[in-house]
């Protein structure tokens, strides 16, 4: 018995392009093995990160060169094959150890990819299966925005390390081409095109699909700028012919598609989040909350999590802007609504500063805590009321009395939230005081805890036995008005309602 390697391509940069087969098989993956230079940077890693269940082996295969000086007695070739031998036996000790092997390819593992050196190596001795990716040159025409071939055309696939002469030879003898293996080649290449007369008709586009791609007429490139990821590309001339001329290249730099979207979650699990808010977490490639929040999405793998404390609301704001100003989808979740006491306000705070001014964002609306405590004994918000919190962290005490006071004289039904903490422990029997100045001790109130979760529970009291009722962070009080109403009906059930029409006097 033996393991089974893989090689999986996973396109050209953008994670959502990593197929359906792909990323069930990075999950799965018992070992994971990935090409990098001997930095340790690897473009397929950061594609299939986001995917991987961070419990797998990880074997980075480090290149012993990149450039084609080296001290090797064999060459830069003698290099490289030593090396493909020596991963192939890393590789070969966990297939034989019965553990599956997934190779991560960027692109295509059978297009100009390292994998296929592996796959001459392993191959004969091992159960291989090869798993295609979106291609650089399918990704590069994609955001060029314009087909390769059309009708009869034929296509060429160029290696950018061919001589200019052969390269300007093939270049004259074909429709349309995509050169690949730009960077110390670049020059070459352009000087190639403008032999075979057809310089104005290529365009560049370095790292397709990615946060850092650039599109521009090739003829416009300063060689120095060129990374190996870039691609030349001469299009279809039928289509150019047939249809409008390509648009400006200063249209075509991909702008940062980056968004963030402040979704509430409502008071606890999947059954309170609206289908709006659902589908922003299902496009996000980012979450981003406090961490109990985050516990409550399920995991996807393609997506990236960064949990923070409960304090740090500004700190967690200007992370989320800064990943949607470099094109990345976030959203921002908060517990209940993010409107009432949470992630919005501190999100649109930060966001209105001038350096996060163009980055686009977002409010889904979630249930509110008062909603959910409120449907659990029936309507004891149904007339006006108020919303009020008795955390003094942000604002003072002082401000927070003179507000009870108001809503007591006013005679508003009272939705309290952040009623107690462990460090604040006298803030709720100093509000019910200010109630008792306006409001008969029989008032009724309704505590509720944890509502929709394991350990909900609701208790119907009143404003004068308050006191002996547990209450915490988990907790939202509702203080009715001298309107509000508790009745036992039929089924021995305590209904609170508070009627619509309002008594003269």
């Amino acid at each position: 018995m033996s393991g089974r390697l893989y090689g999986v391509g996973l396109g050209p940069g953008d994670p959502e392009l990593v197929t359906v087969k792909a990323a069930r098989l990075l999950v799965a993956a018992e070992v994971v093995a990935y090409h990098a230079a001997r930095h340790g940077n690897s473009v397929a890693m950061s594609i299939a990160r986001g995917y991987l269940s961070g419990s797998q082996v990880e074997e980075p295969l480090l290149y012993p060169v990149t450039v084609e000086t080296t001290d090797h007695p064999g060459g830069y070739r003698g290099a490289l094959e030593e090396f493909y031998d020596e991963a192939a036996a890393r590789l070969a000790t966990h297939l034989d150890a019965d553990r599956d092997v997934v190779v991560l390819c960027e692109g295509d593992p059978f297009f100009y990819g390292s994998f296929m050196h592996l796959h001459k190596r392993l191959a004969p001795r091992y159960p291989v299966e090869v798993v295609p990716g979106v291609t650089s040159v399918a990704g590069a025409a994609a955001e060029l925005g314009y087909p390769l071939v059309e009708g009869e055309e034929i296509l060429t696939v160029l290696p950018g390390t061919l001589s200019p002469d052969t390269l300007a030879r093939r270049l004259a003898d074909t429709d349309s081409a995509a050169i690949l293996k730009l960077g110390r080649t670049f020059t070459g290449v352009r000087d190639a095109l403008a032999a075979a007369g057809r310089l104005d008709e290529a365009w560049y586009v370095e790292r397709a699909t990615t946060d850092r791609q650039r599109i521009a007429p090739l003829s416009e490139v300063d060689p120095s700028t060129v990374p190996y990821f870039a691609v030349a590309l001469l299009p279809s001339r039928v289509h150019a012919q047939t249809k409008a001329a390509l648009p400006a290249a200063e249209t075509l730099t991909r702008a940062a598609r980056g968004e963030v979207v402040v979704v509430g979650l409502g008071p606890a699990g999947r059954e309170w989040l609206t289908p709006q808010a659902q589908a922003a977490l299902a496009a996000a490639q980012d979450l981003v909350g406090y961490g109990p929040y985050l516990d409550r999405i399920p995991p996807n793998p393609r997506q990236l999590r960064h949990a923070s404390d409960n304090q740090v609301e500004a700190e967690r704001a200007e992370f989320a802007l800064e990943l949607a100003r470099r094109g990345r989808r976030v959203a921002v979740v908060s517990s209940g609504d993010p409107g009432v006491f949470a992630m919005a306000a501190a999100v649109l705070e930060v966001a209105c500063e001038d350096r996060w001014k163009d980055v686009p964002v977002r409010v889904l609306p979630g249930l509110t805590a008062a909603g959910a405590v409120a449907s659990r004994v029936g309507a004891p918000l149904g007339h006006d009321f108020c919303v009020l919190s008795l955390s003094d962290r942000l604002k003072p005490w002082e401000v927070i009395e003179a507000r009870l006071a108001a809503v007591a004289a006013a005679d508003l039904v009272l939705a309290i939230y952040n009623p107690a903490s462990k460090t604040r422990t006298w803030q709720l029997d100093r509000a019910r005081e200010i109630l008792l100045e306006h409001r008969h001790a029989d008032t009724p109130v309704v505590v509720g805890r944890d509502v929709g979760g394991a350990a909900e529970q609701i208790t119907v009291t009143t404003l004068g036995d308050l006191p002996g009722i547990a209450v915490d962070m988990r907790c939202l009080v509702i203080v009715g008005s001298t309107m509000t109403r508790v009745v036992t009906r039929g089924d021995g059930l305590l209904t609170v309602f508070t009627p619509r029409h309002y008594r003269n006097g």
